[in-house]
């Protein structure tokens, strides 16, 4: 595809174009701002060069393009993870690249560079498997499962960067290489957590659970409940194996016409419950929390895979917003005491959600195949979702739970602009060293680095 002529063209444009099947855009061009558009608002991009790449042809051309031309690459399926505008980059835009094939037998599926969570688990459940997907049925596959990848089935299977057996990923030479823990296992341990800073990824091979079914959903309780229904929540969580993940969320959601009702313009609590278990156990299980108070919405019920996304109910509208947490090492009632005071009934709190996530069990426990997730001790993550106005309460509730934080970070949960500065609290000093080693030697030039970037180690 041409790029369009009334347009003025970077260096090097025309001949991009010759060698790319996909659309090459610049500012001008048709189509260009919906190229770039981003699912978080508060990042808006304005690259030199957009290449709509189809396939891995593409990619290997826009790469070799941008090393030619000093260009600093990024790459985006759907914008959610967003941390720094691609302004004056090459923007490769993997959203075209949907191939999805599951394998019932081996129990492994393989995605392209483009693909959402809702295709992964609709093929999957024909077979009656599920993958690690995250809460959000339009998160891009990819991109969450670089940064690790925390999920609803989590307690139960761990991250899932844990379950990857082979990434194709074009780097910084302009190569397309095929790792595994046995094929170039260096890379392929840096790729699994260390987010999109070594190369594009065009594929991932990953494994399948055998879930066909489970027992969740969400209770919502109005905010005046809050302080009593997180405080069981949290004597609960103490009791759970490993068949149940669940979190609890504050929410401040507006008063429009996508949020339900009951929901509209008040402070609620949002229990959010996955449990791999039966019916009947399920409603054992729950009973605690549906007897704290009367329940806005109980959704909690046996469900197929397929609709797992109502776990969470998570927004599918573009919205701004900056996300931000922090890892917690315990909650006991003085930490759940200050975080009330901060979020809870009666505080000036904005935020439309302060989430906390149990963690622990497979997540606690390290991959069959080494990765760079890290920070497996922590036992919650904390997150919020600030407006785009202010800095939300973030900076004044991490501050106040310090004391029974870890000092770490999850990548995934960081997406506004100014998290990028925030990479470092990602990783022990250990793994932030081995990442950067690994840079050195496939991106010496740093040209992935609009993103939640590693420098390469200089000597």
């Amino acid at each position: 595809m041409r790029v369009h002529d009334t347009a003025v063209r970077p260096p090097g444009a025309p001949a991009l174009a010759e060698r790319v099947r996909g659309p090459v855009l610049h500012p001008g061009s048709p189509g260009y701002e919906a190229e770039c558009a981003t699912f978080n608002l508060m990042v808006r991009h304005h690259p030199a060069i957009v290449v709509g790449a189809t396939g891995v042809a593409d990619v290997l051309a826009a790469v070799r393009h941008a090393a030619a031309h000093d260009l600093p690459v990024a790459v985006q399926a759907t914008g959610h993870g967003v941390s720094l505008p691609a302004d004056g980059a090459l923007l490769i835009s993997t959203r075209r690249m949907t191939g999805v094939q599951v394998d019932p037998h081996t129990r492994l599926a393989r995605v392209e560079a483009g693909v959402r969570w809702e295709q992964v688990v609709h093929e999957a459940a024909a077979f009656g498997l599920a993958p690690l997907n995250g809460s959000s049925p339009l998160v891009g596959v990819v991109g969450y499962t670089l940064g690790g990848g925390m999920g609803p089935l989590g307690r139960k299977y761990g991250y899932a960067a844990d379950h990857v057996r082979g990434i194709e990923v074009v780097t910084a030479d302009g190569h397309l290489h095929e790792v595994s823990d046995l094929r170039e296992p260096d890379l392929f341990r840096a790729l699994l957590g260390g987010k999109g800073n070594f190369g594009v990824v065009t594929a991932l091979e990953f494994e399948l659970a055998p879930v066909s079914r489970l027992y969740g959903g969400g209770l919502y309780f109005a905010g005046e409940h809050a302080p009593e229904v997180l405080r069981t929540w949290r004597r609960w969580a103490d009791g759970l194996d490993d068949e149940t993940t669940s979190s609890i969320a504050l929410l401040r959601l507006p008063a429009v016409p996508d949020v339900p009702e009951p929901l509209r313009g008040r402070l609620t609590a949002h229990v959010r419950i996955a449990h791999l278990g039966s019916a009947r156990q399920g409603e054992r299980l729950v009973a605690p929390l549906r007897g704290v108070a009367p329940a806005l919405i109980d959704s909690v019920a046996e469900m197929p895979y397929s609709a797992v996304a109502r776990i969470h109910e998570d927004t599918t509208v573009p919205v701004a917003y900056h996300e931000r947490n922090i890892l917690l090492r315990d909650l006991d009632d003085t930490a759940l005491d200050a975080l009330l005071a901060l979020v809870g009934p009666g505080s000036e709190c904005r935020d439309p959600m302060v989430e906390i996530r149990q963690l622990g069990g497979a997540l606690g426990r390290p991959p069959r195949r080494p990765n760079a997730v890290g920070n497996r001790d922590a036992a919650f993550c904390l997150t919020t979702l600030s407006p785009p106005d202010d800095d939300g309460i973030g900076p004044e509730l991490f501050a106040a739970l310090r004391p029974w934080g870890t000092g770490r970070r999850y990548v995934n949960f960081l997406s506004g602009p100014d998290t990028a500065e925030l990479t470092r609290d990602a990783y022990d000093a250990a793994t932030f060293d081995a990442l950067r080693r690994v840079k050195a030697v496939h991106d010496p030039r740093n040209l992935f680095r609009v993103n939640h970037n590693i420098p390469p180690q200089t000597h």
